[in-house]
């Protein structure tokens, strides 16, 4: 079987960082995952992951897209998110954003490649201006999840998901997952492939209130950075190169991934 995902930092894996600076996230839990449900029907598992984080919706239908589909053998599974950072900028066209998410979902069709696409987690209660990327984000998970069902393509609502939204699944710079919140979308996904149990709640985290030194080291270390890189025209990801761009085969873990 040959798995391979496409999307931003929340495919890439940002916030789920390893002792030796790389980054492995949900989707590298779900590769593994995937790889130990095959061994025990005696079969393999090949992945790749094309994502780059700061990545808009257009690049992500095209370009990753494009380099999935044109990997050979051919995928068999693409999951497959996006749409998050184009939320976050003024004037951003949502209709726009459906209408490309469903020219991919027509794209694997015509592959013969299954999809499973997701919502990603929602960051909006811890955010500057987080109200007005919530209205943006619930339009957009609800038409996405209108497609998925029109053309019968299993969705992942991590958007909807009330669990997720709590600050221990976060990191510090309150925009991505850490390596909880990451486990829990891998397990969410491995549900839905038939590969798991849905996830109960994470065990309860020491993360209190917020102090006020907090919010300005955050503002301070996260934010203006961001604010910066929009006004220079840069992302996080300019410069950088997919962390598995053709097939790598997944040897079984020795014990379950996801704990």
């Amino acid at each position: 079987m040959r798995y391979a995902a496409i999307g931003d930092s929340f495919s890439e894996g940002v916030g789920d960082e390893l002792p030796d600076g790389s980054v492995r996230g949900w989707t590298d839990l779900v590769a593994a995952g995937l790889s130990a449900g095959l061994a025990d029907r005696g079969e393999r598992l090949e992945y790749a992951n094309l994502a780059i984080r700061g990545r808009l919706l257009r690049p992500i239908v095209t370009t990753q897209l494009d380099a999935v589909l044109a990997l050979q053998p051919a995928a068999d599974l693409i999951t497959f998110n996006g749409g998050g950072n184009d939320m976050m900028r003024p004037g951003v066209d949502l209709a726009d954003l459906v209408a490309m998410i469903e020219q991919a979902i027509r794209r694997c069709a015509e592959a013969g490649v299954r999809l499973v696409v997701l919502s990603g987690a929602d960051p909006t209660g811890q955010l500057p201006f987080g109200r007005t990327i919530r209205r943006r984000g619930d339009y957009l998970t609800a038409a996405t999840a209108e497609v998925c069902a029109l053309h019968d393509v299993t969705m992942v609502n991590v958007f909807d998901d009330e669990e997720i939204r709590d600050h221990r699944y976060w990191s510090p710079d309150r925009l991505h997952l850490n390596s909880v919140g990451h486990r829990r979308v891998a397990d969410l996904v491995l549900h839905a492939l038939g590969f798991g149990e849905f996830p109960g709640p994470a065990a309860p985290g020491a993360a209190g209130r917020r102090r006020i030194a907090d919010n300005v080291r955050y503002y301070g270390e996260h934010v203006l950075p961001w604010i910066q890189r929009r006004l220079r025209g840069r992302s996080s990801g300019d410069d950088r190169n997919p962390k598995h761009a053709r097939w790598e085969l997944i040897e079984p873990p020795t014990q379950s991934p996801l704990r």
